[in-house]
């Protein structure tokens, strides 16, 4: 299969000397490697040309975000896969032999994310994607190896292959013609939880998505945008109101919507009384945002091919977890 390797790129020069190297020995003769630049200010570019000439590069005209930087750079490639991976990944011997065999085993498979494991802490599983995604009731994102901020030690237990609902846009390979097929990322999205909102329309389309934990990549994460940034609270309950929207199944969306927005008031709240009042006022500002954009939104509805009904995993991964005190993937109901 032609795959073409596709690294998003924002003033990124020091992830970029030091990820590229593995890049580039582990995945020789095996993909295309291309470098998709956000209009860096940065020397970054000029790097890659001095020291990597077999690196294609494909300069986009503005600083699109993870959405827009992808739709636009995506125009330009020929291949079969699109492997999406972040600037601050580390590939590892091997990463790509199995997933790619696994696309050409299962052809209804669009796409397929890797074990992902902390590049800080190499025994743990990362939080963008570790072991594979999944969504709650509410759309509340969880993953094998990794449920809120705890973190599972990678022991062998997810060295499968198996169904998810949702792959990491750390290291997301997708079907050429599938991206092209549902038009790409939400570019609405700018960053953060625009790969659940794919994944959720590739799995409205009747395609499948798979995690394959023979292959292993480490992902430093917080490289672009850290958690502790409110600007990252507001892209996340943001968004992830546009996935309620815009996919959970008819006669659910009014319930589901009120119970995830009342859940977000008290997530707000809790920042207030953390003494955390730049995440409380991002809330406020991603409901606020929101309503502005219901009109789209609703929208974007009404093409969604069907609406899968068994979208979730559990009922309610917040209740599971806080309540009940279950912090490993393999305790849950």
């Amino acid at each position: 299969m032609k795959v073409a390797i596709v690294i998003l790129n924002w003033n990124g020069k020091k992830l970029l000397e030091r990820f590229l190297p593995a890049m580039i020995e582990y995945s020789k003769d095996l993909a295309d490697i291309f470098i998709a630049d956000n209009a860096s200010t940065d020397d970054s570019l000029a790097f890659v040309q001095e020291h990597f000439k077999s690196v294609n590069i494909i300069k986009n005209n503005d600083n699109g975000g993870y959405a827009k930087g992808y739709n636009d750079a995506l125009q330009h490639i020929d291949a079969e896969i699109f492997a999406l991976v972040n600037s601050d990944v580390e590939v590892t011997e091997n990463w790509l032999q199995p997933i790619t065999s696994q696309f050409v085993k299962e052809q209804n498979t669009a796409a397929i994310q890797p074990k992902i494991l902390d590049f800080k802490e190499k025994t743990k599983f990362e939080y963008a994607g570790a072991g594979g995604g999944y969504l709650d009731k509410y759309a509340f994102a969880y993953c094998r190896g990794r449920l809120f901020e705890t973190l599972e030690e990678d022991k062998g237990q997810y060295n499968d292959i198996e169904d998810i609902f949702w792959a990491s846009g750390a290291c997301f390979f997708i079907r050429k013609n599938v991206f092209n097929e549902l038009n790409g990322f939400d570019e609405s999205y700018f960053a953060h939880q625009e790969e659940i909102d794919l994944c959720w329309r590739i799995q409205n389309t009747g395609y499948n998505i798979q995690y394959v934990g023979t292959s292993t990549i480490y992902h430093v994460g917080g490289a672009t945008l850290d958690k502790v940034n409110p600007r990252k609270t507001y892209l996340n309950f943001r968004n992830s109101l546009y996935n309620i929207l815009k996919n959970i199944p008819k006669g659910k969306l009014i319930s589901i919507l009120f119970i995830r927005m009342l859940l977000d008031g008290i997530a707000a709240l809790k920042f207030l009384f953390e003494l955390k009042p730049k995440h409380f006022f991002a809330v406020v500002k991603a409901h606020f945002h929101f309503y502005l954009i219901l009109p789209k939104l609703l929208s974007q509805r009404k093409s969604v091919k069907f609406y899968k009904k068994n979208y979730y995993g559990v009922k309610s991964i917040v209740w599971q977890y806080f309540a009940m005190g279950r912090k490993k993937f393999e305790q849950l109901d």
